[in-house]
This record gives C-alpha cells, structure tokens and sequence, in this order.
C-alpha cells in the first residue's frame, strides 16, 4: 500500500459512506475513513482488501491522514449533526481546506455555511447524491454547487466514481452558493411525483382492474422495456415477485400503506409557493403520504362511505390507456421540476444549465430514465426554454396520448380510485395551455369584497370598480 497522503477523506461510514470509500478506492485514490462508531472503521478496513484505505478513529488523525489542500465529505444526517462535525473539524483545518457536504441539507443551511466557512478561509461544497447504496458503490449521480475553485479540487475524484452514460459522468458544476443542494431537493421533489403516480398506476390495476401481482409485474417489466424505461418502473416491476418469508404470499401485500418522507418533497413545494412556480403533481405526491398516514381515518372512512361498483370494461385497452397516461403524466411531473429550477436560477443567480441538470440525471439517480435524453435534447435546442411542454416534439408526444390521459382520470374518478397525480397532471396541461383562465373571474370578486383593484384586456392601468353600487344587469 502506498505511503502517501490521501486524496479525500469521507466522515460518515453508514452503508452510503462505506460505499463511496470503496468506490473511491476502486478508482485509484488513496481515501481516510472515519466514524463516531469505531466499529465502523474497523468494518471499512477489514473489507479494504489491498485498497488504498486508511481509517481513523480520533479528528486530528483523519485530518492528519489527508494531503494539503484536504479535501473531506461529510455524509451525516442533515441539520444539527452537520454543524456539529464543523465544529469539531474546524480547530484542525488550514485555510483553503474543503468541506463537502453530501447529505440531504436544505439549501439555505447550505447557503449560511458556505458564508461561514468563507470568513475562515475554509471552502465549502453542497453536493447532492443519489443512487442509493448501489449507486454510491458502483456509480452515483453528484450535484456539486459552491466555490468553482474548490470544486476542481476534488472534480477528478467525482468524475471518477459517478455513474457514466456513454462514457459521460453523471456530474457536473451546478453553479455558486447552494445550487447542488437545490438542484437535489427539486430532483427528490419530482421523485415523490413519479412514486405517486406508479403508485396510482398499481392502485388502477389492482384494485380497479383485479390484475395479480404475476401480471403487475409483466406489465411494468414491459413498461420499462419502451419509452417508459426508468430506474422506478424498473424497480416496481421486481417489487411483485418478492415472496414473504413470514406469510407465504408476495411482500408487497403485507407491507402497511402508510408512507414515510423526509422532508425533501415538502421543501420542494414550500420552495415553488415561495417562487411562484406551480408544482401540482409534486404537491399532491406529498399531500398523499400525508393522507396515507390516516390509517385509522381511512378504515372508518371506507365503511361510512363506501366505493361504486368495480370495473366492467376490457382490461387491455384500460391498461394500455394507463401507460400512455402514465408517459404523459411523467413528462408534466419532471417539466414542473424543472422549470422551478428554472425561475430559482434566475431568482438567485445559480445561472444553471438545465441541460446538464437532465444530463447528469440519466444515469446513476434514482430518476434516471429514458426520456431525459428528449429533455437533454430540448433544452440543447432551445437553451433558455421555459417549460419542456413548449418544446415541439415533446408536445406532439403528449397531444397524441392526450386522450389516454382523460380516459385514465374518467376511469378513476368512475372506480372511485384516488388518481390525484394523473389529475394534477391533467388539469396543469389543461391549464398551461388555456389561452384564457377564469383568474379574471377571481380578480373581480378580490376587487368586489377587498379593493384589492384589477387590470383590462382592452387598456393599460390598474382599476376599481365599486362593485356594490352597481345595479345589476337586466
């Protein structure tokens, strides 16, 4: 093994920590190790097998272990444990050091530690990653934002370990401040929307049509081999094969309906509502975790207010509609996303590439999926496009399954089978099209009970009307 110092230093050895180390070492570069845990340590070297990995069990050793500049990645809970490691590592640190942060940190953390650090000379990296535990041994994707120049000192290391889409990795440069965390928390909003509606898409079939969990799984296998490719398709198609050891059935069965969340989706609507950007689809996707922790309201609900008759149509055709409304919807799910990246960019300076954001999300993500190749390609086309559903080929795909759409929200709304995901997306394409809103409507009735004045289609200027001494027409 090699004497010299370590290129970086990871802190945080859960099973995404130990991962990355690994990953890190495959790829040639010397990595330090260290844990609270001091088992954890041990763990990691005992499973280096001749890598370049050295493990620490005390700060000043870690830090001890790295070449100047050190370059170290915190992977600890987000919040109070990052600040925490801060203040311990700090005492230790020279200036020009840099410190990563690959948690799920909410940006404006990320955003007052990076102005923190910058006073004591200390450069500070928010880096989203995703891909789970595999993706973090075998090829994750990176959303580095923070000081340019701190970045190229670890750029060799990242773009070394992500995953690689034509021989491309899945990183790059987001922008200044806290753009990487931003960019992360958006792409974990628009996963909560693509879980909701795979989960609507379930709900159709099984409790709507009756399929089996055989024929869910050939269903969504088949799904994933067309257009519809995607590391969460993928995924739910092997989901219905997995047998319970406890029961004897399948797993899916026996697992209670009642999702958890972390918060990301949430920041993610707070965020849009704070900039003005409409997300509908991932707003209902964090409303629906909430609505599915009512467990006990739920089961005393469906006995008060009992569900219509079951499904009576030809299931073939119902299920093909599915998929092309579940195409349809998942385009409306990721434009939403991504034009809150968008406007946020503009808002606060991150000058983002949005064609490098779907990019890096075609591999390595929990996101990836085929058709950000079309989005890759659109905002190629047209860089400063502000929503894919104004991109010409995009739209064309979606008015030819349109119909497929509306049958599958009639079908839902028939079966009385909650379908809020493939709603929102409808009435958001319906809305964003619509030349005229009745918003007109609304300005008059702030007008009428607040003063609050509106604006014409026929002048410039603001107006008010005192709508209570009118007399009434007719």
């Amino acid at each position: 093994m090699s004497e010299q110092k370590c290129e970086i230093g990871l802190i945080g050895l859960g099973t995404m920590g130990h991962n990355l180390v690994m990953n890190m070492a495959d790829h040639g570069f010397a990595v330090a190790g260290y844990n609270r845990d001091p088992s954890r340590v041990d763990a990691l070297l005992a499973a280096a097998e001749g890598r370049d990995i050295r493990g620490a069990k005390s700060f000043d050793v870690f830090v001890e272990l790295l070449r100047d500049p050190c370059a170290i990645m915190m992977l600890v809970p987000a919040g109070k444990p990052v600040d925490g490691v801060i203040e311990q590592l700090l005492p230790l640190l020279k200036p020009g050091a840099v410190l990563i942060d690959g948690g799920n940190s909410y940006f404006q953390d990320t955003e007052r530690r990076i102005k923190e650090l910058a006073e004591k000379g200390i450069h500070f990296i928010g880096m989203g990653v995703s891909g789970g535990a595999e993706g973090a041994r075998y090829g994750p994707s990176l959303m580095p934002g923070g000081p340019a120049e701190a970045y190229e000192r670890v750029r060799p290391v990242f773009e070394a370990i992500a995953a690689k889409v034509h021989g491309e990795p899945c990183i790059t440069y987001l922008g200044s401040g806290p753009a990487g965390h931003y960019v992360k928390m958006v792409h974990n909003g628009i996963e909560y929307g693509l879980m909701q509606l795979l989960a609507e898409s379930y709900d159709l079939m099984k409790r709507g049509l009756g399929l089996s969990n055989d024929e869910l799984h050939t269903i969504y296998q088949e799904w994933n081999e067309g257009e519809l490719n995607a590391f969460l398709v993928e995924i739910t198609a092997d989901i219905f094969t997995r047998e319970d050891e406890l029961s004897g059935g399948r797993l899916v069965d026996q697992i209670l309906d009642a999702a958890r969340q972390k918060g990301t989706g949430k920041w993610t609507s707070e965020e849009a509502l704070k900039l003005g950007v409409p997300t509908p689809s991932i707003d209902v996707a964090v409303t629906g975790r909430y609505l599915s922790a009512l467990k006990e309201e739920r089961v005393a609900a469906s006995q008060v207010l009992p569900r219509p008759a079951a499904f009576d149509g030809d299931r073939e055709t119902a299920v093909g509609q599915l998929r092309q409304a579940t195409y349809v919807a998942m385009i409306v799910t990721y434009a939403q996303g991504l034009a809150l990246l968008r406007e946020a960019s503009q808002t606060y300076g991150y000058s983002l590439d949005l064609e490098g954001v779907a990019r890096i999300w075609r591999g390595g993500c929990i996101i990836r999926a085929a058709m950000l190749e079309e989005f890759r390609r659109a905002y190629l086309a047209r860089p400063e496009l502000p929503n894919l559903l104004l991109d010409p080929d995009l739209a064309m795909a979606m008015r030819e399954r349109e119909g497929d759409l509306r049958a599958t929200v009639q079908r839902a709304a028939g079966l009385a089978i909650p379908a809020p995901g493939f709603m929102a997306a409808l009435a958001y394409l319906d809305s964003y099209r619509s030349e005229r809103l009745p918003a007109n409507l609304i300005q008059a009735q702030r007008d009428y009970f607040g003063a609050h004045t509106y604006e014409r289609v026929d002048r410039e200027g603001t107006f008010h009307t005192e709508w209570g001494a009118m007399s009434a027409v007719g």
